[in-house]
Parts: structure tokens; C-alpha cells; sequence
């Protein structure tokens, strides 16, 4: 079992490709929605979807697997073919969100634990079934005022090692996401130390669960100065803190390291990947494990309209490319400007 799940980990972080996450929650999707005057029905979730996993160059070329939502998955195209197998035909490889979301801590004000733990095995077994062969599970951790507490830490962390380890036992690699905030005034310096303790508190968990960590894919934030940081850090300083943060905290047993784009714009987003993998020697794989940074240009190009679609699938595939290019450290801004 421990082969092929260190085979799919592998492939998923294959040199120049990366994640789509197309994961978003009903609630979620039906934001991104409003914002272009799309309602939220079950086709047209299923159709705006379906657009991205038929742009099949860009999905062939440049994306190594897709983060679905539970909806997502049960779902079959127009034309009747399961959204898995389209995804799988291009080569690329299906994946499930299993979490249920991040709850109030109990004891924690303004902490969150997320929670799915319940009945997790039976849904890996069915996942499985699905098409599903990789996961996720995201936990987030703010930044403010005496938080992140130690409990916040301690209790995601728990929560994401026994998620990866049922998931393993399912034959399912398990992204995990500790995700550190990018809300908030701090500063740099103290993104780098809340990382690096969630880190170091997720891999003591992932051991003492018994995870095979070749077998696992770390889905992290960059380290960044918060939103509202008067001071805000600038490209090469963002490759170089966290690529400092991740060699403190990851082993190097972890074949591969795909970010969170976390709020960022799609171009920096891509540029501070690009500078990490310019700049930097890793013992892992660095590569992406986007949202909106790959979606925002198609999803305002679609506009829910069908005629749109040839327009949608050109923005996506761009943005896939300088991503691509970005996981080789080859990207720059002449790249966007020409296009």
C-alpha cells in the first residue's frame, strides 16, 4: 500500500505541475457566483466545472490533480461521463475535501478547530469508489491578540495527523493544510514563528500517528506580512523566509510542497512561488495548490454564459501556465504582459 501511495504523491507533485482546487463549498461557490451575476444552481456548478476540466491542454500540460467538493464528485458531465473520469482523462488526478469546516474552539475565543472526523473511514471507502485517489482537510489558524493558543495548535494538529492516517489506511494520499492566516497587522516575523510552531506541532502529530510521510503532500501558507501590515514584504523576501520556515519545520521524507494562495492576487502569487524555486534548493518539490489564483480570470471571463466558455478556458490556461512555469522557477512579468 505504502508504494502506490508514495506513486500518486508523486505524481501529483510531477516537476512543472500543480493542484487545481476546485473544492469550494456550496456556500462559497455561491459567493464567486454573485460576484458575476451567476446563480448557484447544481448545473451551473456542474457546467462552470466541467469548463475547467474540459480545457484539456492546460489540464494535460499543467495540472497534476483536482481538489473536488463532495457535490463535484458525484457529478457526471452534459454528456453523461463522470466529472472523475474527465479529469482523469486528461492525466490528471481526482481528489476529495473531506473536512467539514473549521468550528468555534471550545475555550479558545477566536480560534477555530475544524471537525469530520466522524465517519471519515466509511466516506474514504466510498470516495475510493468515486475515483477519489488524494484528499484534504484544511485547518486554520489566525493570527491576533495572545492567539494562536497552544490548544489551537495542539488540537489541529491532532485533527489533521488522524485524518491522514485514515486516509492512508483507505489508500488515499492525504494533503494536509495548516493554514496560518494571512488576516490581520503583523508583521512577517511573526507569520514565520506561527508557521513554524504549527508545523513543528503537525509533524510531532503526523509521527505519533503513524503516517508515512512519503506518502503525504503539505499544503501550507507562504510566509507573508499581514493584510493590514503597514509594512508589507516584498517577493524575494517572501521566497526566502519561507523556504527558511518549511527547512526548519518539514522533513525531508515529504516529496512535495504545494501552497495555498491565501488571498494573494494571482500574479503574486505566482511570483513569489517563481522566486522560491529561482532562488532556493529544496529537498522537496515546491509547487501550487491554487483556488482563485487559477480561477478568478475564467470565472469573470465565463460569466455564466455558455457562448463565453472558449474565453473562460484561454484565461485559465494562462494562468495554469505561468503557474506551471512559476514551479520551475522560469516565470516573469514580461510572461503577463505579452500575454
Amino acid at each position: 500500500m505504502t508504494a502506490q501511495l508514495e506513486q500518486t504523491a508523486q505524481a501529483i507533485v510531477a516537476k512543472g505541475k500543480g493542484i487545481l482546487a476546485a473544492d469550494e463549498s456550496t456556500g462559497t461557490i455561491k459567493k464567486r457566483f454573485d460576484s458575476i451575476g451567476a446563480e448557484s444552481t447544481q448545473d451551473n456548478r456542474r457546467d462552470y466545472r466541467e469548463m475547467l476540466f474540459r480545457s484539456t491542454g492546460a489540464m494535460s500540460k499543467y495540472i497534476s490533480g483536482v481538489i473536488l467538493f463532495d457535490e463535484t464528485l458525484r457529478q457526471t458531465a452534459r454528456d453523461g461521463t463522470p466529472l472523475a473520469r474527465v479529469i482523469a482523462d486528461t492525466g490528471a488526478i481526482p481528489g476529495i475535501k473531506v473536512d467539514t469546516g473549521a468550528k468555534e474552539l471550545a475555550g479558545c475565543p477566536g480560534e477555530k478547530v475544524t471537525e469530520g472526523l466522524d465517519g471519515l473511514r466509511e466516506r474514504f471507502a466510498e470516495y475510493y469508489e468515486l475515483g477519489a485517489r488524494f484528499a484534504k482537510w484544511r485547518a486554520v489558524i489566525a493570527i491576533g491578540d495572545h492567539i494562536p493558543s497552544r490548544t489551537c495548535i495542539a488540537a489541529n494538529a491532532h485533527a489533521l495527523a488522524r485524518y491522514a492516517a485514515l486516509a492512508q489506511e483507505a489508500n488515499i494520499v492525504p494533503i494536509v493544510e495548516p493554514e496560518v492566516l494571512m488576516d490581520g497587522p503583523h508583521d512577517i516575523q511573526r507569520c514565520f514563528e506561527v508557521t513554524e510552531a504549527a508545523l513543528n506541532a503537525l509533524y510531532a502529530e503526523l509521527t505519533a500517528q503513524r503516517v508515512h510521510l512519503e506518502g503525504t503532500i503539505l499544503k501550507p501558507n507562504m510566509i507573508l506580512s499581514g493584510t493590514a501590515c503597514g509594512t508589507q514584504a516584498g517577493v524575494e523576501e517572501v521566497a526566502e523566509q519561507s523556504v527558511k520556515c518549511l527547512k526548519r519545520a518539514v522533513p525531508s521524507a515529504v516529496p512535495g510542497i504545494c501552497f495555498l494562495s491565501g488571498g494573494q492576487s494571482e500574479e503574486d502569487a505566482t511570483a513569489h512561488l517563481s522566486a522560491m524555486n529561482a532562488m532556493f534548493d529544496t529537498p522537496w518539490r515546491l509547487s501550487f495548490s491554487y483556488g482563485r489564483a487559477l480561477q478568478a480570470a475564467a470565472l469573470k471571463a465565463w460569466g455564466g454564459k455558455p457562448e463565453n466558455e472558449a474565453a473562460a478556458q484561454a484565461a485559465f490556461s494562462h494562468r495554469a501556465k505561468m503557474n506551471s512555469l512559476a514551479a520551475t522557477g522560469a516565470w516573469n512579468t514580461q510572461l503577463e504582459q505579452a500575454a
